[in-house]
Parts: C-alpha cells; sequence; structure tokens
C-alpha cells in the first residue's frame, strides 16, 4: 500500500509510536488535524514523558483557557489516544467518550522511514490479506451468482422439535460506552477487567465453538466419498461452514468460559456427540471433541485478541483436527483470523480474512487451500465475504476450483456434477430480536428435562448469570457474573497458594 503524506502542523497533529525499541514519530489523518480537539487548540507548551517498561507516553500541554493531557498507550502499534481536556476557569472535563480519538494502527505512516523500510504500521496482523486477482474476481462473481441461483438444499431442512425461540429477547447495550471502560482501565490487562453482562450473548465459547457442527453433514458425505480429491473439497467446504454464524452475530460477545467449566451436546439429528472444556484460565485455552460414526472432531483454541483502535483481531493459534474413518484420513487445518470492525460503534461488523491450508496427515495426495478475502474499505457488497479455494496434487496442479461467500454458500464447477455444495440454513425472521441466533444456536443452551439430571454440574447450561441474561434478568445476571469472576480469583489465588496447577477433568 502506498504510503500516504500529511503535512505537519505542530506537536498536536503527531503520534508516537514505539517500533523495535525505537520511539519514532508517525503523523495522523487530516481529518484528526482538523478535529474538534485540535481546531479549539494554539497549543504553545507541550511536555512529553516516555515509560518504556510500561510502553505509555504522556503529553501535558499549556494553554491560555484550557489544560490537556495526551496519554498514548501502545502495544506492538498504537492502541489508543486519549485527550482529556480541563478548562482552566470552570475545572469541566469533557466527558471520555467525547474526547477520545482512536483509530487503527494500520491508519498510520512512520515519517522516519526510508523508501525501502517497511513499517510494522503498515496494516493489521501478518497474515495473508491479499485482494483477489482479476481474473479470480470474476470466477467468484460466476460462484456466487451459482450459489443465488440456487434453492436451499434440502439437507439443511432439518427439523430438530426443540425449541424456536429463547425466554426473552436480547439486550439493548446502546447505553453502554465501551470507550468509557476503556478510558478507565488504561494500563490494565483488558482481559482481567470484569465486562457489563449486556455486552455478552447468552452462550459460552464453548457453546459457539460447537456451532461449527452444525453443517457436519458435509462431513457425512466426505466420509462416503472415493475420490480423494473430492473428498477434500467437501472437508473444505466444512471448514468454511463454521463461519457462517458471523453475518449476524455482530453487537455481542460471548461468555468467557471459567476454569473447568464444560459443555456436552449430543445431536441425533446430526449423529453426534459433543464435549469441551475450559482446560486453561491463564492463558485461555478451550479444547473440544465431537464423535461421529462418519468422522471425529477436535481442536484446542487459544485466542489471541489484537487491538488496533477501531478493530479487533482475534487470532487462533490451534489447529482444527477432522477423521474420516472409512479412509483412515487425518484433515488439519489453521483458522482464518475473524476482525471486529468499528467496535466503539453500534454498527460493528465482523468479517475473516486470511489463508487456511488443509493437509491429510496420513496421505500427502492432496492439499487445499482456500483464501478468505479481505474487504475493500471502497468494496460493494458483491465482493462482500468473499471465499476461495483450490485443491491441488502432489505436483501442485489445480485439480478442483470453488468459491462463494462464507455467509451465502460454495459452488464448485470442477465436480463431474458442477453444484452448490453448501448454504447456511435461512435465519428466522426474528433473528434480530434474540441476538442474532440461528435455529441451531437457539437450541445450544436449552435445557431440557430429559438431560437435566444426566449433566455434570460443571456443564455452561447450569451457568447462573448466563441463564439469568438468557432470561432478560440483566442486573441480577450482572450481580451473580461479578460473583462468579471474584470466585474464581480466590480459587486460584488459594490454588497458586498451596502449589498447585488445574488439572482437567475430560482431556489431557
Amino acid at each position: 500500500m502506498k504510503k500516504r503524506k500529511y503535512p505537519l502542523q505542530g506537536w498536536h497533529k503527531r503520534y508516537f509510536v514505539l517500533d523495535k525499541g525505537t520511539l519514532r514519530y508517525s503523523k495522523t489523518q487530516q481529518d484528526i488535524v482538523r478535529g474538534k480537539v485540535h481546531g479549539a487548540l494554539d497549543v504553545s507548551l507541550a511536555v512529553m514523558s516516555v515509560n518504556r517498561k510500561s510502553k505509555r507516553i504522556d503529553l501535558d500541554a499549556g494553554h491560555s483557557l484550557y489544560h490537556v493531557k495526551v496519554c498514548i498507550c501502545i502495544t506492538k502499534n498504537v492502541i489508543a489516544v486519549v485527550f482529556d481536556i480541563v478548562n482552566r476557569y470552570s475545572s469541566s472535563r469533557c466527558p471520555p467518550d467525547s474526547t477520545a480519538e482512536y483509530f487503527d494502527a494500520s491508519e498510520l505512516v512512520c515519517e522516519n522511514l526510508s523508501e525501502n523500510e517497511t513499517s510494522d504500521e503498515s496494516g493489521l496482523s501478518d497474515v495473508t490479506t491479499s485482494n483477489s486477482e482479476p481474473e479470480e474476481e470474476t470466477a467468484n462473481m460466476k460462484y456466487r451468482a451459482s450459489v443465488s441461483s440456487t434453492n436451499d438444499l434440502a439437507s439443511n431442512a432439518q427439523v430438530s422439535g426443540r425449541r424456536t425461540v429463547l425466554p426473552a429477547h436480547s439486550t439493548d447495550n446502546s447505553h453502554i460506552g465501551i470507550l468509557s471502560i476503556l478510558y478507565n482501565n488504561i494500563g490494565k490487562d483488558l482481559s482481567r477487567v470484569s465486562m457489563p453482562v449486556a455486552l455478552n450473548e447468552p452462550l459460552s465459547l464453548l457453546q459457539r465453538v460447537s456451532e461449527e457442527l452444525e453443517y457436519s453433514e458435509l462431513l457425512d458425505i466426505a466420509n462416503n466419498t472415493d475420490d480423494p480429491f473430492e473428498r477434500m473439497v467437501y472437508v473444505a467446504v466444512f471448514s468454511i461452514s463454521g463461519y457462517a454464524w458471523a453475518s449476524w452475530r455482530n453487537r455481542y460477545k460471548p461468555f468467557n468460559p471459567v476454569l473447568g467449566e464444560t459443555y456436552e451436546n449430543v445431536r441425533e439429528d446430526h449423529g453426534f456427540h459433543y464435549i469441551a472444556e475450559q482446560v486453561s484460565h491463564h492463558p485461555p485455552v478451550s479444547a473440544c471433541h465431537a464423535e461421529s460414526d462418519n468422522f471425529s472432531f477436535w481442536q484446542d483454541q487459544r485466542w489471541k485478541n489484537k487491538f488496533w483502535g477501531k478493530s479487533v483481531e482475534i487470532v487462533s493459534s490451534g489447529m482444527v483436527n477432522v477423521t474420516l474413518p472409512n479412509y483412515g484420513d487425518h484433515y488439519e487445518w489453521n483458522k482464518a483470523v475473524t476482525c471486529i470492525h468499528n467496535v466503539f460503534s453500534q454498527q460493528r461488523s465482523l468479517e475473516h480474512y486470511g489463508d487456511v491450508v488443509i493437509r491429510n496427515l496420513n496421505n500427502d495426495e492432496c492439499t487445499c487451500k482456500i483464501t478468505f478475502v479481505k474487504s475493500r474499505y471502497w468494496g460493494d457488497d458483491s465482493h462482500k465475504n468473499e471465499v476461495q479455494g483450490t485443491v491441488l496434487d502432489r505436483a501442485g496442479r489445480v485439480l478442483h476450483r470453488f468459491g462463494g461467500s462464507w455467509h451465502e454458500g460454495i459452488f464448485c464447477d470442477t465436480l463431474p456434477n458442477p453444484q452448490c455444495l453448501w448454504k447456511p440454513n435461512p435465519q428466522p425472521d426474528d433473528y434480530f430480536d434474540y441476538y442474532g441466533f440461528s435455529q441451531y444456536a437457539r437450541e445450544v443452551n436449552d435445557l431440557t428435562p430429559d438431560i437435566k439430571d444426566k449433566l455434570p454440574p460443571t456443564d455452561t447450561r447450569f451457568r447462573p448469570d448466563q441463564r439469568l441474561l438468557e432470561k432478560g434478568k440483566v442486573e441480577e445476571a450482572d450481580k451473580r457474573k461479578d460473583e462468579i469472576e471474584e470466585k474464581q480469583r480466590e480459587r486460584r489465588k488459594a490454588m497458586t497458594k498451596r502449589g498447585e496447577e488445574h488439572v482437567p477433568r475430560f482431556f489431557v
């Protein structure tokens, strides 16, 4: 990406970036320069102090009418810039939400870099996020058109007989100022800061991971497909289907499981048995395993969050594994990066990007590369959520191509019978009123009488704060959430004092 140059007109139009141990200066966008904070100030004096250990920079500026404090918190890139403006005469302070300027680190350019140097601030994470080539764009437009013209697949029209609505509508969290929460916790580890329960959906992370198996019939087909290259296509489409939930779930986050929390789900209609456990708290690690006559599925995931100012990237370090008993195949693949845009706004959006590579660990006959294409800033909806994939043989020759989007469906035109291999199930008409949940997601936390006495007490369906939120009792849920988190901290301290380590119950 070509670097943008902006005129420098004073210290208050600069940001400071710690890059590889060196303090460098970088200039912000013109809209920041012309912003409400700077437009009213003619700053005559600025004092800067740098604390490299905490990676925090504080600036104090004097003015005849105002006193300005600027705090810049840094990780690898700039995280946040907070302006605190005080009127010298009235001592009134602007509210945190109105005096905070947040922007993506990708919008910064380093002033002192030569033309041949590469800035660490030039983009988001270091995963492959290249846009598609013109010929690939044309092919993908054809794939998407083919998906759109395909009726809902019969395999998707299953009726489970389980609940179709939640006990209460989703909570309104528009009044919660995330900026204020961050402003009051500058310098703290945000993973240890208790967030209001109204920001959550009534599912835990263990349950959300189980939603990746909603379209497990694709693995059933793969386990009964003799051609290894076609089999790889079905495994690849299954890996894509696990991201479909994100199109409607951008307003809330799942509950973080407490250490030792479990989730078990037996789905006779899908033919699998799923179990998950939170096996570590710091760092947070979730493990899960599912068994079926046609496949085994497991993963242990450690998620790392990268905060870029206006967006948050969720990067998974674990691998997904699937085995197919009929052929002795063991497939393994990484996960794409999930990014939450406009994290401080009610108009949040989710996207996935990066390359996913699928390998058969027991046979190197073929591999698969899937590219989740990163959205363009000025792109239209016709290029939204694009996915492109190829299956290659040992020599690197492309044998199958497929594409479409992870929220609409995938089409493959290189099969003997070109067809749409997958489309997500139709969303319920009232999905917005119930956290954006699909029919499958509404069933995940259902505690029916036939299973209530069979589940261990650690099952997430017994978690009181999550259950209260599902019933719409937000204030009570907030209190119980604080109690649960405090008990977890006390238990951790006690174990540390005794020199003990947590031992998972169901995983090793």
